[in-house]
């Protein structure tokens, strides 16, 4: 499925100027973006540097500011990015630009900052249907399917973006790939309860071929990165095994149909067709892809 792309007219110095600068004042700090070194890009013969985590606020206020209106239902995801989407919905709603808003977060580190922020919260038992929700994902490809689950959250994520009239991702451009798989490792969300047949079965399916399964070590919320020697847990109790891929996924809709259909497993981080709208920051600025 193409994208079409729309640009929005901002020069890199624009851009530049336009970042707020990275004030981290949650009271959940451990869940605050990692300073990254600045890639420098170039324009009119200067250089201005763009850190990750300015381009990642960048995209997060702006899904918050041109998708979020009073009145809404919306769904808070889970990570760096999302971070800030969270951050800006704090501010807005705090200044009185945005009022009677309630809010679903996708796990337990997004519900503990909006609530420092005074964001109402709500789950689906109560709101089963959202407006919008806004998540970062760690990989998208050009059909803007995503692989997502780098910090453990997917099931949730999963259940409360599919019930969106609105899906907007916000991503910074290392997120964009030709093919999912070989860029990021695909979380698998697995149960406890013979949790190695599990890994096995995954690892032996068609659609995967040529995967390597890697039990998560550490904590849930690290990616693939083992930061620890015990067993990852999720928010739900469950471990998660990560794909390995040299080659891309060749179907990501198929693999996503079997990994659901496989017993043991909960669910997985593709997220197939869900997207409305992927809002990209680059060093050109700040572009918009839709289906």
């Amino acid at each position: 499925m193409a994208a079409a792309m729309s640009s929005i007219a901002m020069s890199r110095a624009q851009v530049r100027s336009a970042a707020p600068k990275v004030q981290l004042r949650s009271s959940t700090r451990a869940f605050a973006p990692r300073a990254v070194r600045a890639s420098r890009v170039q324009a009119n013969k200067a250089v201005f540097a763009l850190t990750q985590d300015e381009l990642k606020q960048m995209v997060g206020y702006k899904s918050v500011d041109d998708y979020v209106e009073s009145g809404m239902v919306v769904g808070l995801g889970t990570g760096s990015t999302a971070y800030f989407a969270v951050e800006r919905l704090g501010q807005k709603l705090k200044s009185g630009e945005l009022k009677d808003i309630v809010a679903i977060p996708t796990s337990i580190r997004t519900k503990e900052q909006a609530e420092s922020l005074g964001i109402p919260l709500v789950t689906l038992d109560t709101h089963s249907k959202l407006d919008v929700a806004i998540d970062g994902a760690d990989e998208v490809d050009p059909a803007l399917n995503l692989v997502k689950g780098g910090g453990g959250a997917l099931l949730r994520e999963k259940m409360v973006e599919v019930m969106a009239d609105k899906f907007i991702v916000i991503v910074d451009e290392s997120k964009l790939c030709k093919g999912l798989g070989p860029g990021f490792p695909l979380p698998v969300e697995i149960t406890p309860f013979c949790h190695e047949h599990t890994l096995r079965l995954v690892g032996d399916l068609p659609s995967l071929k040529g995967c390597k399964p890697q039990l998560r070590m550490g904590s849930a919320a690290t990616g693939a990165k083992a930061d620890g020697d015990e067993i990852a847990v999720t928010d739900n109790g469950n471990y998660i095994v990560d794909l390995f891929f040299e080659e891309p996924i060749a179907d990501p809709v198929k693999a996503a149909e079997e990994l659901k259909s496989l017993c043991g497993v909960v669910d997985h981080g593709l997220f197939c067709g869900m997207s409305t709208a992927v809002i990209i920051a680059g060093a050109d600025g700040i572009s918009v892809q839709t289906p």
